[in-house]
């Protein structure tokens, strides 16, 4: 069963089962005007928000079930075997990101390396079933190769059929529609974050167990990778440090079925991008062949732009690693225990979904100038917050404040960051997003390095450094492309 067909005639089940999808498109399909691109019928920017919508299902599908296995490997996986995985995951990435993506879409097109991609996701979570070197190991190297033709397949997905969705609705700017369809995107991708933290707190609260630490000699900007600190998430009645083999199956079962319904998703319903023109997109990396494909990657990296955007890029890794590894064991786990830290992130998840969805609207009365400001202003105050404030868990309202705001930063630099990629560079999308991803994973490497070598006070310094520095090319970067637009 396919929906590659436009004159596809499914049974009645799968008409009834997208009938409720359809409503939600129509509120959003705006009314198409006489400049209708004659190549496709009156009806298809509804299935092009429909392609938008169903991209955006499977990755919350997928990354329900990633997300929160990777925040819980130094827990789920003793002796290092975890977090050496989650190292080698963003390793593996920086390389596949710099030879495989444009060779891959080329090869196997958009929606077919989207579909093998999340395979590769789905091998790694089914290595928890049997943690160890031989399993965990290759399952983070196969999903580190397959992670960077994910997100670029994705990136270039949304990007062409917003250029699409523009042209056959009569806007002359697709920018405001290509950073619509990545909010919404980001609204349904940030929300796995709550989905996933929830499953992860039912499923291991009979494992966890409070602990109480010196906070203040400890915890917070005190802590270091050498603090010792009781371990809040040993089983309570074996007294062992690791979590019964029934919750270790549990976890990983429905984690595992909710990253192959993204691949089944993806598979049987998603358009290809063919569909919209994938075949005919002009460009440099659309034209090119064999090795001359893949150095198209490491020519994107000399352009100014790309250069300038580098520790930008680099900031939005370093602040995702920075909360998952650092701020979540330093100050929640260390101050507060363990198993309170899937409900902040659950509303770090909640705030990231609502900023996601609500700065594409708003960009097209303020520009992209006060928005990535804004950004950058709230992660400095929080990281000034957490240089001063010694958590508390008798007051524990200040963990909700920092990630709720931390959130919000976050959501500014995935939908903006993404979507200023594809407007500097629309007729690279491959090289280019290639290239996002090879930096943001270097971020997330020296987020995780420092997180083994470096107190809590050094890198939040660290951090700080880099967001100015990355702000400072990214205003550069708007002063030529206004100069370059007034030629």
């Amino acid at each position: 069963m396919s929906y590659n067909n436009p004159a596809y005639d499914g049974s009645e089940g799968v008409r009834k089962s997208n009938k409720n999808l359809e409503i939600v498109i129509s509120t959003l399909t705006p009314k198409l005007s006489s400049n209708l691109n004659n190549a496709y019928g009156p009806e298809e920017s509804r299935r092009m928000l429909k392609n938008v919508l169903l991209t955006s299902f499977a990755f919350t599908f997928l990354f329900t079930a990633f997300q929160s296995m990777a925040s819980l490997q130094s827990s789920l996986n003793s002796g290092g075997l975890g977090t050496y995985s989650l190292s080698v995951i963003y390793a593996s990435l920086v390389l596949s990101s710099m030879f495989l993506p444009t060779y891959l879409i080329q090869k196997f097109t958009v929606k077919w390396t989207l579909v093998a991609a999340v395979f590769g996701y789905s091998a790694y979570i089914a290595a928890q079933f049997q943690p160890s070197y031989a399993t965990l190991i290759p399952g983070a190297i196969i999903v580190g190769i397959c992670a960077a033709p994910l997100w670029s397949a994705k990136c270039t997905y949304l990007t062409h059929i917003g250029h699409e969705y523009a042209k056959i609705t009569g806007v002359e700017n697709s920018e405001p529609i290509i950073v619509r369809f990545f909010g919404i995107f980001f609204l349904f991708f940030q929300s796995s974050a709550i989905w996933g933290h929830l499953i992860s707190s039912v499923v291991l609260s009979t494992d966890a167990r409070t602990c109480v630490n010196d906070i203040d000699s400890q915890c917070g900007v005190n802590f270091c990778p050498d603090t010792k600190f009781c371990d809040a998430n040993i089983n309570a009645t074996s007294g062992g440090n690791e979590i019964q083999p029934v919750t270790r199956y549990t976890l990983a079962g429905i984690y595992l079925a909710c990253s192959l319904a993204a691949a089944v998703i993806l598979a049987l319903f998603l358009d290809p991008l063919t569909r919209y023109g994938e075949k005919e997109r002009t460009g440099s990396s659309s034209k090119l062949e064999g090795k001359d494909l893949l150095v198209a990657t490491f020519k994107h990296m000399t352009k100014p732009y790309q250069i300038l955007m580098i520790p930008l890029t680099i900031w939005s890794g370093m602040e995702q690693g920075f909360l998952g590894a650092d701020f979540t064991n330093g100050y929640v786990n260390c101050a507060w225990g363990i198993e309170k830290i899937g409900w902040v992130l659950i509303w770090y998840g909640v705030v990231d979904a609502i900023g996601s969805v609500s700065f594409g609207p708003i960009i097209k009365y303020t520009g992209r100038v006060p928005i990535f400001t804004f950004g950058a202003l709230v992660n400095i105050a929080m990281i000034i917050v957490m240089l001063t404030w010694k958590p508390n868990p008798g007051n524990p309202v200040m963990f909700f404040v920092i990630v709720g705001f931390w959130g919000l930063g976050d959501a500014i630099w995935q939908t903006q960051i993404n979507a200023f990629y594809g407007v500097l560079f629309p007729q690279e999308e491959e090289p280019s997003f290639s290239n996002y991803r090879l930096w943001e994973s270097l971020g997330f490497i020296i987020a995780y390095v420092f997180s083994n070598v470096l107190c809590i006070k050094i890198k939040l310094f660290i951090m700080l450094a880099v967001l100015i520095t990355g702000m400072l090319g990214y205003f550069i970067v708007e002063v030529l492309e206004r100069k370059r637009q007034k030629i």
